[in-house]
């Protein structure tokens, strides 16, 4: 019997199936987690299935944040067409065909990407065959754990989202913003829509903040403060001063009309929402540059057998090259050496 091949001899042994090839296994103990001689598949008989019964509204949470973006997203482009164009169209031709270049591209860049992000699958993981001997070769299933939500195999570097009620492959963390896990398939994608929404954030902001000082209304309120040779800058001073300007522009602001305000309304948006996303974009590429993920960095904690190198920024964006191609070969050689 081939079966002789991978099984333990012990005095007072325990007798465990394996689930990713079927065979007995006889261990010296009975331990709750062990890993098969044979496929090499792992088994943990404390995992349970867990339980999903607030799929539906989470389903629902995901896709109204994804509409409320992009609700929100053709919002700032509309606008921004409206509120700006008068301006821009009032200065030179290449001026104006040039901001229309540049808003037509980050539209339908920004857009595109975030629907790839969005609504393409998060990255299944390859399927395999199991549950026999006779199927599964000798190391076929070496690390695998067995999903109970999903009834099938579950390959390193894989982790169960409940949200999603799949496994995802280098699965990085659940984005409700985009409705959608961030894995290995979208993972580019979501990186893409990060850079092209700051992009597009940062020059409605710029243009925005020109249109306003364009348009705005002069001051019709003067500060009375006045500064002494002798008074110096003390900190009373810089406060009442700042008092005097901002009651200046807010009594400016008022005469401002409905295509300012609403531009004032795109840059305080803008900004913000440039802030945050400059925020997550950082901590994203972070991961990247160690080689990891979220979900990994936090299961494995702060282990130094992570490699962290620009390398991993380029071959995650899929650059076939070495990036130290293009610089000197002492870099390349120190780098090799280093290695």
């Amino acid at each position: 019997m081939k079966e002789e091949f991978h099984l333990t001899s012990v005095n007072d042994g325990h007798e465990k199936i394996c689930w990713g090839c079927g065979s007995r296994l006889i261990l010296s103990s009975d331990a709750p987690i062990f890993k098969c001689g044979w496929c090499g598949s792992i088994t943990n008989q404390n995992e349970v299935k867990l339980e999903d019964s607030g799929f539906w509204w989470r389903r629902l949470r995901d896709r109204g944040f994804v509409s409320f973006l992009i609700i929100f997203m053709l919002f700032v482009i509309c606008c921004g067409c409206w509120t700006i164009f008068p301006i821009v169209f009032s200065l030179s031709m290449f001026f104006r065909i040039f901001h229309s270049i540049v808003i037509i591209i980050l539209s339908i860049s920004t857009m595109s990407t975030f629907c790839f992000a969005a609504f393409k699958c998060a990255g299944a993981p390859p399927s395999i065959m199991w549950g026999s001997y006779t199927l599964v070769g000798k190391g076929g299933l070496d690390n695998y754990t067995f999903c109970h939500s999903c009834s099938k195999p579950k390959s390193p570097r894989t982790h169960h989202c409940r949200s999603c009620r799949m496994c995802i492959l280098d699965m990085d963390h659940h984005c409700p913003f985009i409705g959608n896990c961030v894995g290995f398939a979208n993972h580019r994608s979501f990186i893409a829509f990060l850079i092209l929404a700051i992009l597009s954030t940062f020059y409605v902001s710029i243009m925005s903040a020109y249109a306003v000082f364009s348009m705005f209304p002069p001051l019709s309120y003067t500060p009375t403060l006045s500064l002494s040779p002798w008074q110096g800058f003390s900190i009373l001073f810089v406060l009442r001063m700042i008092k005097e300007i901002s009651l200046a522009f807010l009594t400016s602001a008022v005469m401002l009309s409905t295509r300012g305000l609403l531009l004032a309304y795109l840059f305080i948006s803008s900004v913000s929402i440039e802030i945050g996303l400059s925020v997550l974009l950082w901590q994203q590429l972070c991961y990247i540059y160690e080689g990891d993920t979220y979900l990994s960095s936090l299961r494995r904690g702060n282990q130094a057998n992570r490699e962290k190198d620009c390398e991993n920024i380029f071959q995650f964006f899929g650059c076939p090259y070495s990036s130290f191609r293009y610089f000197p070969s002492s870099w390349s050689s120190r780098k090799s050496h280093r290695k």
